[in-house]
């Protein structure tokens, strides 16, 4: 008997599915890859994958807010950030995994658990009874976003998220290129060398950009053309478009780092992160792009030291879809319409792999809370996980609702003032310490004095 349907097998719904089963509530999770139905940017049919980086970003929980969010989702029993751990790969102080032992560990876990039934089957409608997640994600089937635009009066919103390429080590020419991270930061498993760097002079960068601005783009169809870019993916040429200096003040900033060939710091420079175990493959840290394929690896081949590289993937351009969430959900995630519908991950306006993780997280909590008949107190919003929701749900302009990764922006103010350089560290105590109490209020524990 399934007590629960969660439509989508991606980031969150695979988090809702752990958070469900794990308090005995069973599920049935769809999941159409697998059934002879593919995305335009996945490549397998396992749980989780991840289809553009591999990093989770940083894993500094006192000094960043999606830190912070990791912190909150170890101590709620994440099976996102568990196999994220359990698959880590040196990358700083950020947390990057093993793409695809990620993906197959997650899938492992949820196909065995006996509360569980993995199904590989496309949902086109939504249903009309039965409590429902959608965690379609950014990619949902056009079928399925018709039923919801049906369902809410809206028309669905959408903007383009871009995929960075994957580099074969082997093919990488360290004589010019070198392995640092930047400031020779050492994270978890590094040792200050976690990246491999690109250095350009100048005439190298200034090239580069002409390359990027006249490079032949991938062809939009009509209904694409006046969609928006996240900001938080924008791809290469997009940023060069906005004024020659902006790559070398993004993805392509030289500072923290000197080439270790010449002792000299460079004009410009291209990053490279591992991306899997093995180290055999590696991505280009924040280079997005919608170039088509041939002129993408002619102009990546400018790149000093990737003059013979190697392509496992060719960057790429997807359509994400989103609903407009502060104006169509409740503050439990409910479709205001049809409320035994709830909707979960980046297809309500979130963005980014462990925010969309931890909205899976938190609704699979509020669907069990409410099947048991109990009571979910709300995080506070001067915690990560309350902060997110609370952007969501109410914390944005419904009329200009845009996607959002989680930061310090969308916390409310601190109570005293504070010196900018200790900010940070104060959002993330008071967080640490109200995510205490309210861990105490789930399970019944009186509030620390």
């Amino acid at each position: 008997m399934t007590d629960v349907h969660i439509i989508g097998g991606g980031l969150a719904g695979s988090e809702a599915a752990w958070q469900l089963a794990e308090a005995g509530i069973n599920v049935r999770l769809s999941e159409m890859r697998g059934s002879g139905d593919m995305t335009p940017a996945h490549q397998t049919d396992g749980l989780a994958e991840l289809v553009c980086s591999n990093s989770f970003r940083s894993d500094d929980a006192e000094k960043n807010a999606v830190g912070l969010l990791h912190a909150e989702m170890r101590d709620l029993d994440s099976i996102i950030m568990g196999e994220g751990d359990k698959h880590r790969l040196p990358a700083g102080s950020a947390l990057a995994v093993d793409r695809d032992h990620f993906s197959n560990g997650v899938t492992k876990v949820l196909s065995e658990h006996p509360n569980i039934e993995l199904v590989r089957e496309r949902i086109d409608t939504l249903p009309d009874s039965g409590l429902t997640i959608v965690a379609t994600g950014p990619l949902t089937a056009m079928t399925l976003a018709e039923s919801i635009g049906a369902a809410t009066g809206e028309d669905s919103l959408a903007f383009f998220d871009a995929i960075a390429p994957i580099v074969h080590k082997d093919s990488i020419n360290m004589d010019i290129a070198w392995m640092q991270s930047r400031w020779d930061k050492v994270g978890p498993e590094g040792d200050g060398k976690d990246y491999i760097n690109c250095p350009m002079n100048r005439d190298q960068y200034e090239a580069f950009i002409q390359g990027l601005l006249d490079g032949e783009k991938t062809d939009f169809k009509e209904w694409e053309k006046n969609t928006p870019y996240f900001e938080g993916c924008m791809p290469i040429e997009v940023m060069a478009s906005r004024g020659p200096e902006t790559l070398r003040f993004g993805p392509m900033k030289p500072v923290g780092l000197t080439n270790q060939h010449t002792g000299e710091s460079a004009y410009a420079v291209v990053q490279l992160r591992q991306d899997n175990a093995l180290g055999t493959l590696w991505n280009m840290v924040g280079f997005q792009t919608k170039l088509k394929y041939g002129a993408q690896a002619d102009l990546l081949r400018s790149i000093p030291g990737l003059e013979d590289a190697e392509f496992a993937r060719m960057g790429g351009l997807h359509r994400n879809t989103f609903i407009n969430a502060p104006k169509l959900l409740d503050r439990e995630m409910r479709l205001k319409k049809a409320p035994h519908i709830r909707f979960a991950g980046q297809i309500t306006g979130c963005e980014g792999y462990v925010e969309s993780a931890a909205v899976g997280l938190m609704v699979g909590r509020m669907v069990a809370a409410e099947i048991k008949g109990e009571s979910l107190p709300y995080p506070p919003q001067t915690t990560a996980f309350g902060a997110l929701m609370s952007h969501i749900t109410c914390g944005a302009d419904a009329q200009d609702y845009q996607p959002m990764n989680i930061n310090f922006g969308l916390f409310p103010p601190l109570e005293q003032r504070v010196k900018k350089k200790e900010r940070k560290e104060a959002y993330t105590a008071r967080a640490r310490r109200d995510f205490s109490d309210w861990q105490r209020l789930l399970i019944g524990q009186p509030q620390a004095a």
